[in-house]
């Protein structure tokens, strides 16, 4: 299932940066240059935040043990993505709140649909 959440976090950042469309920090801004090479797509929700943290919760759900490293790691790869110079802290922001969102939803549905009544009709014949 965390495949399906990072990659269902994946799509819907995409589809929220067209819909956005906010330019990266070194379109309105000319310092500090950005350290890594520019993503060619626009900035908000940061997708690196999306899938970090969409992967981090559903490994959470998981391995509550590691929980906290899971979700410092997460948070390391949000703020590299600042740090680097191709997000704006709201990106990011934005990014790990739909990573989260979507996996929380994902193991909601999942666990419904493993306690409906019509599920257990179906696999039981």
């Amino acid at each position: 299932m965390t495949f399906i959440a990072v990659a269902l976090a994946d799509w819907t950042a995409t589809a929220l940066k067209a819909l956005v469309d906010r330019p990266r920090p070194p379109s309105h801004y000319a310092t500090p240059k950005a350290l890594v090479p520019l993503p060619h797509d626009a900035s908000f929700p940061s997708g690196h935040a999306a899938t970090s943290f969409a992967a981090a919760t559903m490994l959470s759900f998981a391995f509550p043990a590691f929980a906290p490293a899971l979700l410092i790691l997460a948070a390391a790869v949000a703020f590299s993505r600042v740090y680097v110079g191709v997000h704006y802290p709201l990106d990011v922001i934005g990014g790990a709140a739909l990573g989260v969102l979507v996996a929380s939803a994902l193991r909601l549905l999942v666990r419904a649909r493993r306690r409906s009544p019509i599920a257990h009709t179906e696999a039981g014949g």
